[in-house]
């Protein structure tokens, strides 16, 4: 990467494309956190503030999430306890699954989805399977959401569910930067 500027608004689906190479992964992943502040040269800036990310975790902290092509999913684990793996729902070292249940359930709704929380993960569809990691997200608190080519592995249906689910987050104030290949699903969604 050189020379790279990028801005994103509040609210906005930002599409970036390009050849395969062209580091559109790699700025995304000096973006949310991937490759630390000081193994880069340059500056970050969210809601006006320089930020120097040391890991994810500083990133999500403060509500850029990315969601990777190859999922990030445990799958003999089931929908709730993926969700809040590394986030669980616990006082004093003991989880609240009730809790975390009743929580799994608002976000799986949220994205569309009607299975249960306890569902195994490798007992659904790719495409629910990215939807899981949207609810992932969101239970992130989500303010910058970044799709490393969400689509790819996903039939027609499932990807025009995340295509419209990307438009109801626009609508509530969640900005999204789209990597894609597929120029048809970015016209359809970016600004």
């Amino acid at each position: 990467l050189d020379n790279v500027n990028f801005a994103v608004r509040q609210g906005e689906i930002h599409a970036l494309v390009g050849e395969n190479g062209a580091g559109k992964s790699t700025l995304m992943k000096v973006l949310s956190g991937v490759y630390p502040y000081g193994t880069y040269e340059g500056e970050i800036y969210f809601q006006r503030q320089a930020c120097r990310f040391h890991d994810i975790n500083d990133s999500e902290k403060l509500g850029i999430v990315i969601i990777h092509q190859e999922l990030a999913l445990i799958p003999m684990l089931s929908i709730a306890e993926n969700i809040f793996l590394g986030h669980e729902r616990a006082t004093r070292g003991v989880i609240n699954w009730n809790e975390a249940i009743a929580m799994t359930q608002e976000l799986l709704k949220r994205v569309g989805l009607s299975e249960s929380p306890n569902t195994r993960i490798d007992d659904i569809g790719v495409g629910k399977q990215q939807l899981v990691e949207i609810a992932k997200a969101l239970a992130k608190k989500v303010q910058l959401l970044i799709l490393d080519e969400p689509t790819a592995s996903l039939n027609e249906n499932d990807s025009e569910a995340l295509l419209s689910l990307l438009r109801q987050f626009k609508e509530h104030g969640i900005s999204s930067i789209l990597i894609s290949h597929k120029l048809s699903e970015v016209s359809k969604v970016a600004d």
